[in-house]
């Protein structure tokens, strides 16, 4: 029987990683078909593998999702429940900035290469008259490193997915304090299946919508601090890609 791979966007919380095994676990046996778990540290190495194909089913960053979607056939299943995608821009307890307004030309930013939540802090920072060409941006591997840069002095703002942000431990994020959040409400990570894996979105859908009323189930949600599953309507994918467009333009 061929084994199919999942994968999962590198922008998970190191806390969430055996959530994904478990999770994996679970959907071996709910859909009685092999799946190996490929997890990646960068984003563009996950990139270059789906431009290869080597990924069946996958969770995709809203930005993500637009190429797998558009360019590479893949359809969505499923969205986590109760949750949007939303950006933190942080700086240090101490900093003199209290908010946006007071952020100057020059400003030096960490962010990771998550496309998405660098889209929505950059956009953060136009109240300040502040874009690309006017602040120093370092782009780094994961949110953890962004918060080292701050608190190293290093950067001055930090970038971080909220969900990212409030996992970082309580000795990390104490010493940060949020300056501004996004709250833009209909920006999901998606599961979304490629062409190899389509004939099972019926069954993987209607297991992930009835986790939450199984023990088994509730239990693995409970390993991804998750609450359950929403189908993902084909219309809400692509208007969440249509307003991901939006916003890079």
């Amino acid at each position: 029987m061929q084994t199919y791979t999942l994968s999962v966007s590198p922008d998970f919380s190191p806390e969430h990683l055996s959530g994904w095994f478990i999770f994996n676990t679970w959907l071996q046996k709910s859909l009685a078909t092999p799946f190996h778990l490929e997890l990646y540290d960068e984003f563009e190495l996950q990139r270059r593998d789906i431009q290869l194909d080597k990924i069946d089913l996958i969770y995709a960053n809203p930005y993500d999702a637009a190429m797998l979607v558009r360019e590479k056939g893949f359809k969505a299943v499923a969205r986590p429940a109760n949750t949007s995608d939303e950006a933190v821009i942080a700086v240090l307890n101490g900093s003199a900035y209290l908010n946006i307004d007071d952020l100057k030309e020059g400003a030096k930013v960490a962010t990771t290469h998550d496309p998405d939540v660098h889209m929505m802090g950059m956009i953060m920072l136009e109240p300040a008259d502040l874009d690309r060409s006017n602040v120093i941006v370092t782009p780094v591997h994961s949110y953890v490193i962004v918060a080292k840069q701050l608190l190293k002095g290093e950067a001055d703002i930090g970038f971080f997915l909220k969900d990212a942000f409030h996992d970082l431990s309580d000795l990390i994020r104490g010493q940060m304090r949020v300056l501004v959040e996004s709250q833009i409400d209909v920006i999901h990570h998606t599961l979304l299946a490629g062409p190899n894996v389509q004939h099972l979105i019926p069954q993987l859908l209607g297991n992930l919508l009835n986790m939450q009323d199984d023990a088994k189930g509730k239990a693995v949600l409970e390993s991804m601090q998750m609450t359950g599953w929403l189908k993902m309507e084909q219309e809400d994918t692509e208007f969440m890609i249509d307003l991901i467009d939006t916003l890079i333009e």
